[in-house]
């Protein structure tokens, strides 16, 4: 599957198709049907490997710290594999990584005094909120910051917005701008958050 996850990487999972698997490995399509089924078993694998890249936090360890831990595995595993952003958790044949990814998260949680339904809410924020970092990182890779302030705020007609036009020319388009440093911040204030909900709950 090493070459399939090197496909996915390199040219998008679009291009990830049997016939350029077979192409890449030097074989003939049909080849491949020798090993696998079918080209949902070649995605499950994949996903399973990107999941097999994360952190696997422990249950009696300081819960706070192990899920920030396994939050900041995610975001990495996913800036090295955009592709898995739509897949992560669409796959109806969970591989053993996958599987023992989501068992620890619900072990830490569940250990760490959350109820079931606290531990429902928490599991979800924390995803959401990873997911979305990580997609928002990806659409805005595909602007360019590097042009001067008049140059990038050309485009836009910024009249009758005058927060927005603040916000771009005083903070995102001064030198050292980069949105991941929101992510720390992000990802503590989540934090925050879930520990008021496991003392509700």
């Amino acid at each position: 599957m090493a070459a399939a996850l090197d496909l996915a990487d390199s040219e998008g999972i679009s291009a990830l198709t049997i016939r350029a698997l077979a192409s890449g490995l030097g074989v003939k399509p049909m080849a491949i049907y020798h090993h696998v089924a079918n080209k949902d078993e070649i995605l499950d694998a994949i996903v399973d490997a990107v999941y097999a890249e994360t952190y696997l936090p422990r249950p009696y360890a300081p819960w706070r710290e192990e899920l920030a831990r396994r939050t900041r595995s995610v975001h990495d595993a996913l800036n090295r594999h955009p592709w898995a952003l739509g897949l992560m958790e669409t796959r109806k044949a969970p591989g053993p990584a996958n599987l023992a990814s989501h068992e620890a998260v619900l072990e830490v949680l569940l250990t760490a005094g959350f109820s079931l339904g606290a531990t429902a809410h928490a599991y979800a924020t924390l995803d959401a909120f990873v997911y979305g970092f990580c997609l928002q990182e990806v659409m805005l890779d595909s602007i360019d910051l590097a042009g001067s302030a008049d140059d990038l705020l050309a485009g836009m007609n910024l009249t009758g917005h005058p927060r927005m036009a603040q916000f771009a020319a005083e903070h995102v388009l001064q030198p050292g701008y980069a949105f991941g440093d929101s992510f720390e911040v992000g990802l503590g204030l989540v934090l925050d958050g879930l520990e008021q909900l496991r003392r509700s709950a």
